[in-house]
């Protein structure tokens, strides 16, 4: 059998862009392939749950369109399947006044990005919502709300197979022939021709394009964000997620507070380059490819204009009391003692031959393919309506 669509990658993106296909295409074969025995096994189920609304991204961005309507159907979807979401919250807190005209920057966006009901508020206006906050000034967005993205995924297959489509697990493509009018994926447990395919393969997407004989202008770089879990006694320090200012050169948000629809509340994630691109500890080295990215120009571009800010990541996963201090910037009642080590995910970072850490989704097309080479947060936000974008694209051709 010919496939009209298949997808690599059973993340949260791999599965929208299938469920979105089907929706226009509903007599479609489609086939989601991958390599893992179970769905959402990296980024999505790594994820800290958060269903952003739009203020960090450069309007007219990609990002900034995606992310607010992302967002809205996200929450429809989770009313429409009854999965469990929290709408709890979030302050964006400046702690002295050089954080300022970044914090307002941030406003500016998020009225340019029409994100519903963001305002600035002041020290006391903080203090109300969240008393053991530190800051000088903050943005409040009453609408950011907390999910479970692997219910979300879980959801996702079951309307792509009541579809007719097929989820395969166990799956990886090791190799892809292409000629005019289909493609071949290779497998392990077989072959599969299909008219068009789509790599969603994340941490694997740039290795998966080369294979198709393309050699995009960007190669993944994994950086890993560490957490720690506040201990229960210690919970009532965070009512509902207390990010600090971004670095608006950086696409990274900064070690930060959220609590999660699990109950618990995480303190993180930092972002250290990763020696594996499935690297989830200081144990995981892959020499193979951290070579790779070694030999890659563009990595060294990027380490020479952000060095110092890399040894710094080091030193902070390596030492819990500078975690801590990092921290106490945003909670000062928060003590060492409070915290026990929590889990890790690898955000897929692609960086391109200037050295420049793409801010943006970013997508490249071969025959009778889109590989998306770009996609960290707030992907899982916006998955819904990234599928429907690149289904969009498919059905075009």
């Amino acid at each position: 059998m010919i496939f009209d669509l298949a997808v690599i990658g059973a993340g949260i993106v791999g599965l929208a862009t299938a469920r979105a296909f089907l929706q226009h295409a509903p007599h479609a074969r489609v086939i989601v392939l991958d390599k893992e025995r179970s769905i959402a096994a990296h980024q999505t189920g790594h994820n800290s749950g958060v269903i952003h609304q739009g203020v960090y991204y450069k309007p007219n961005s990609l990002k900034a369109q995606l992310c607010v309507q992302g967002a809205r159907q996200m929450v429809e979807f989770c009313q429409q399947h009854e999965i469990s979401y929290a709408r709890v919250g979030k302050v964006i807190v400046a702690t002295t006044a050089k954080e300022l005209p970044r914090l307002e920057l941030l406003y500016e966006r998020a009225v340019a990005n029409q994100v519903p009901h963001v305002e600035k508020i002041d020290r006391a206006a903080l203090n109300e919502i969240e008393p053991h906050a530190a800051g000088i000034a903050a943005l409040y967005s009453p609408n950011t709300s907390i999910v479970d993205y692997k219910g979300v995924s879980d959801a996702l297959r079951a309307e792509i197979q009541a579809h007719g489509g097929i989820v395969q697990t166990d799956a990886r493509v090791t190799k892809i022939q292409t000629d005019a009018t289909e493609n071949k994926l290779f497998t392990p447990n077989g072959d599969y021709p299909t008219r068009y395919f789509v790599n969603c393969a994340g941490l694997y997407a740039d290795a998966l394009a080369r294979l198709c004989g393309i050699e995009p202008n960007a190669r993944i770089i994994p950086f890993r964000g560490e957490y720690y879990f506040l201990k229960p006694a210690a919970q009532a320090l965070v009512r509902g997620l207390i990010y600090p200012v971004t670095d608006p050169q950086l696409p990274f948000l900064g070690v930060h507070f959220t609590r999660t629809i699990h109950g618990s509340v995480e303190a993180g994630p930092n972002a250290v380059l990763a020696f594996a691109r499935e690297g989830y500890g200081w144990k995981n080295i892959n020499a193979r490819e951290t070579l790779d990215a070694l030999a890659f120009n563009g990595f060294w571009k990027m380490a020479r204009q952000w060095w110092k800010t890399g040894v710094f990541e080091f030193y902070r996963s390596l030492s819990k009391a500078a975690f801590v201090r990092s921290l106490q910037t945003l909670v000062p009642d928060l003590r060492a003692g409070d915290l026990e080590r929590g889990g890790a995910g690898v955000r897929a970072q692609a960086v391109n031959t200037r050295g420049e850490l793409l801010d943006d989704f970013y997508f490249a097309e071969s025959p009778n393919a889109l590989h998306v080479l770009n996609a960290p947060s707030p992907a899982a936000t916006a998955s819904l309506a990234i599928g429907e974008y690149i289904a969009q694209k498919i059905l075009s051709k």
